[in-house]
């Protein structure tokens, strides 16, 4: 029975950190009434339901998921006592804007934080952060699981959710193969993150109930000693970490103190990375090492580089090129380059061919949606029909060939005609302390020496 004086409450999300907020804060505690989820930043997240089945025993015909142009709606026809901010990776302008717009409408407007939040896991935790979408925190994690691995560590990854099909069937999700994201239907978005991982012979975890993820990753049969939790956009940790790296980015200085939960991270961080310093202006790096200072003095700062590696390089000295990008990087991320962009200036592509001219379907949308992308193509696929949009425009583009800066073999979920060149990336640390110094200290700390 439920109590009316109980508060209700609307979760303001994107099919991640507001399934995660519901789940260890809201789902059984009687003293709130989740009205809904609003939906934002995701294509075709509204619409849903989040199911029965993990919403609880108190919500037995699960929550509906609406977007979030219904938000003012929704607080007055519901009454609605509280609205919670729960998705990542917004500047500060548009967050403040989201609680007027609630304030406006009679709601309180609430950022919960990772007291509430936060997961306690039975091993050590390494938790990957950033300030904005695209700084570096996979080949981060990358370079910390080499290191643990080398000393004989078994290292299992935890990756921020990306829910975006069955949420009953993506409630616990164990990767180990490259056949693992074919058994689970993964978007290009999901194999962009997994893929990395498995094809390096390690183990990552995700879905959408954290403490039921982090308790399989804990027993799981290849053996575990440490938790890394593989951070998304500028989001904080769903588990308690004993030790946090937060990645910043002077390709955007002043970011760092501008975004939401992006401060956060940084204001949090045992060890802050300042990736991309040999891409970035040695002002722009200066701007980002204050910032550090200013927010977060008592961290450890390490310089790195984000070394490129590409497999054809004739493919793009002296021809017309189509890079292709991480989508949410360009997005949501606002970046107006990437691993491709570098690597087609570096080995003297002649063009960078425009192709928002022959984009279509839900490309088309994109393009519509972020106008600033450029003359860049992002590497949409949050489902079967982005996929094949995303396929359709590269064929249309006219070019000599195609660049590759997404983390995955992208030639492997879509058909791609035209000759391709593929782009890797891997952190490097510049001088000392490096990362290695900061697991060395990790690993004498929580005993974990073989």
């Amino acid at each position: 029975m439920r109590d009316q004086k109980q508060r209700k409450v609307i979760i303001v999300g994107a099919a991640g950190r507001d399934f995660h907020n519901f789940n260890t804060f809201y789902r059984d505690n009687p003293n709130y009434n989740v009205i809904a989820f609003t939906a934002a930043q995701i294509p075709d997240i509204a619409g849903r339901k989040y199911p029965a089945s993990l919403a609880g025993s108190l919500y037995p015909n699960g929550i509906p998921i609406y977007d979030q142009g219904e938000l003012e709606v929704l607080i007055k026809k519901y009454e609605v006592d509280e609205c919670v901010l729960s998705y990542s990776d917004v500047p500060y302008s548009a967050a403040m804007a989201l609680g007027a717009r609630v304030n406006a409408a009679g709601a309180d407007f609430t950022m919960m934080g990772h007291k509430n939040t936060a997961v306690k896991s039975t091993k050590p935790v390494i938790a990957v952060l950033a300030t904005r979408t695209g700084c570096g925190k996979s080949q981060t994690s990358r370079k910390i699981i080499e290191i643990l691995m080398k000393q004989g560590l078994k290292v299992i990854a935890a990756r921020h959710p990306m829910p975006y099909g069955d949420l009953e069937a993506q409630r616990v999700q164990r990767f180990a193969t490259v056949d693992d994201l074919k058994k689970h239907k993964c978007t290009i978005e999901e194999m962009e993150e997994y893929e990395p991982h498995v094809v390096r012979g390690n183990v990552i975890y995700a879905g959408v109930d954290y403490e039921a993820i982090l308790r399989a990753a804990e027993k799981d049969p290849n053996g575990c000693d440490v938790v890394l939790w593989d951070g998304g956009n500028n989001d904080f940790a769903f588990f308690r970490p004993d030790l946090i790296i937060t990645v910043t980015d002077p390709h955007r200085p002043g970011h760092e103190l501008s975004y939401y939960p992006g401060e956060v991270c940084l204001r949090m961080a045992d060890v802050v990375v300042i990736n991309k310093i040999d891409s970035a202006d040695y002002a722009n790096i200066q701007t980002v090492r204050r910032n550090i200072e200013f927010a977060n003095p008592k961290a450890t700062v390490i310089d790195a580089a984000s070394c490129l590696s590409v497999d054809r390089p004739e493919l793009i000295k002296g021809k017309r090129v189509l890079v292709i990008e991480d989508g949410p990087t360009l997005t949501h991320g606002e970046m107006r380059t990437g691993a491709g962009t570098v690597a087609a200036q570096r080995f003297g592509a002649a063009e960078l061919v425009d192709p928002r001219d022959k984009a279509v379907g839900k490309l088309a949308e994109t393009f519509r949606i972020y106008p600033n992308i450029g003359k860049l193509l992002p590497a949409m696929g949050y489902g079967e029909q982005q996929m094949k949009d995303l396929a359709a425009t590269i064929d249309k583009v006219d070019c000599d060939s195609v660049v590759i800066g997404t983390p995955i073999d992208l030639q492997r979920v879509i058909k791609i005609k035209k000759p391709c060149v593929k782009v890797g990336y891997d952190l490097q640390e510049i001088g000392k302390p490096d990362l290695e110094d900061v697991l060395k200290d990790f690993v004498k700390k929580n005993n974990l020496k073989k």
